[in-house]
């Protein structure tokens, strides 16, 4: 067995900890609140428990994973610190002169030990056992949104990298000598990569025989950086491209490449749950399942929080059937109508007909789509095509040799009439100012645990690298309300 592997750290240094990591310090209180025995439990599959050497303790890998989360830093960095820091040492279960591990065993461990299991879930549902358990979860609300996290790679061709490097070496030879400009080789006019690194050989070739600075450091710096990219990184950057990694929209104006973290939190700023996808996935279409999983870790839901996203009639209906109430806005579309020319067709409530602004009032209406169905029905007013043709304000009206002039009104269904009735409530208003929360919390994850970009590509990596930040920001958020 993996456990049976472990032997208790016997040294006579181990008294230096009690001097040098006080008590107070967060790794020594996230060691006394969890107990990281699941890792054996959720991880012993992954393990080969009667053949072959020992392996690394796993509750020290996670650990090391986990420092990464708390402090963003590389695999190689987090190591090398753990080599002096007393308190990673103590965190680690580690004797003050126990050896560390390389960092490379790092990269094995979430490739084969992490690979194919919700590590997700799994941190988050243990941070809410915990909070529940420290009595720190009273609330009922959960309050949701998304954050997005941008792709460590970017949209760059192995073509457009090489131009780009190419461009910055010119740029640093014509600061030094401007009169290379002329004796340079032709750029490539081709978009054929092989034209492209023929062409780079070249510019590596004249500046260093002929241009006389090649040794200069800041020539040096961008030559070699562009001589690597053509011997050893093309190849390389055609695999680099993020295969899961989408373009998302943040505003109408504002776009990015990766992925969304769709979060629920508690008022206590708890994260409840979590759901990872690609950049252009919608939020609103999340809501049940964070509903769901926020559920699964034990939490009582009565209200949930969010913003016009989240206002769908699809989650109008289901939180309705759950008893939950929606403290989110409908889109301005819904409660304000679309019509066109509003100011100009008005409501004649007598006839129960719209009249245009020459004074005509419509023959007839019709309605449109069915009652419950997909989408809101729509009342459809038809005017005498007879007198519009030869209306004096038809311009802009009545498109000439057109059949029929209509005027469509949709009519809110009454999921949407009893939303919109909520909506004007005060308890619905003093609700809606808990939305903040969530807004720190997304600027923590990403100023503090390195989350605005992907440490690593794809989907799977992506997940693991919210995994382990939301365990270590739950920690420290319980750890918070604990004192």
């Amino acid at each position: 067995m993996i456990r049976q592997q472990q032997t208790l750290v016997l040294s006579p240094y181990a008294a230096l900890y009690d001097i040098v990591v006080p008590k107070d310090n967060m790794l020594r209180q996230i060691n006394e609140l969890v107990d990281f025995t699941f890792i054996y439990e959720e991880l012993e599959a992954k393990y080969c428990l009667d053949n072959g050497r020992n392996a690394i303790d796993p509750i020290r890998m996670f650990k090391y994973l986990l420092l990464k989360a708390i402090f963003e830093l590389s695999d190689v960095d987090i190591v090398e610190r753990s080599k002096y820091d007393m308190s990673f040492k103590y965190f680690l279960g580690m004797a003050p002169e126990d050896s560390v591990i390389d960092p490379s065993s790092l990269t094995k461990f979430r490739k084969l030990r992490l690979r194919d299991m919700n590590l997700l879930d799994m941190l988050i549902g243990k941070t809410v056992v915990l909070a529940i358990e420290q009595n720190i979860l009273k609330s009922n609300s959960i309050i949701v949104d998304a954050t997005h996290t941008k792709a460590r790679y970017n949209q760059k061709s192995p073509q457009e990298i090489l131009q780009d490097r190419a461009r910055k070496l010119r740029k640093a030879v014509y600061t030094m000598d401007e009169s290379a400009k002329s004796k340079m080789p032709a750029k490539n006019t081709t978009h054929v990569l092989e034209d492209e690194i023929e062409y780079c050989q070249k510019l590596v070739a004249f500046i260093e025989t002929e241009s006389g600075i090649a040794q200069v450091p800041k020539i040096l710096e961008p030559l070699n950086l562009l001589k690597e990219t053509v011997a050893d990184d093309v190849e390389h950057l055609r695999l680099a491209a993020d295969p899961d990694a989408r373009v998302g929209h943040k505003s109408t104006d504002s776009a990015f490449f990766g992925y969304k973290t769709h979060l629920a939190i508690t008022e206590e700023r708890i994260i409840t749950a979590a759901v990872i996808t690609t950049g252009e996935k919608n939020d609103g279409k999340q809501l049940q399942t964070l509903i769901e999983k926020s559920k699964a870790t034990g939490m009582q839901i009565k209200t949930v929080i969010g913003d016009t996203a989240y206002s769908e009639k699809d989650n109008i209906v289901y939180t309705k059937n759950n008893k939950i109430e929606l403290v989110a806005k409908l889109n301005p579309l819904i409660t304000q109508g679309n019509r066109k020319k509003e100011d100009e067709f008005l409501f004649n409530k007598d006839a129960g007909m719209y009249v245009c602004p020459a004074g005509h009032m419509a023959i007839r209406k019709a309605r449109q789509g069915k009652k419950g169905v997909g989408k809101n029905q729509v009342d459809t007013y038809y005017f005498d095509v007879e007198r519009c043709k030869r209306c004096p304000l038809k311009e802009g009206c009545y498109k000439e040799g057109a059949k029929s002039k209509s005027y469509s009104v949709s009519i809110k269904s009454e999921e949407h009439s009893e939303q919109i009735a909520f909506q004007e409530k005060e308890y619905f208003k003093e609700k809606s100012k808990e939305r903040y929360k969530i807004e720190a919390k997304n600027s923590e994850l990403k100023h503090r645990h390195g989350y605005d970009v992907a440490t690593s590509s794809g989907l799977f990596g992506m997940e693991l690298q919210g995994a382990m930040a939301i365990f270590a920001i739950n920690l420290k958020r319980i750890l918070k309300l604990a004192d």
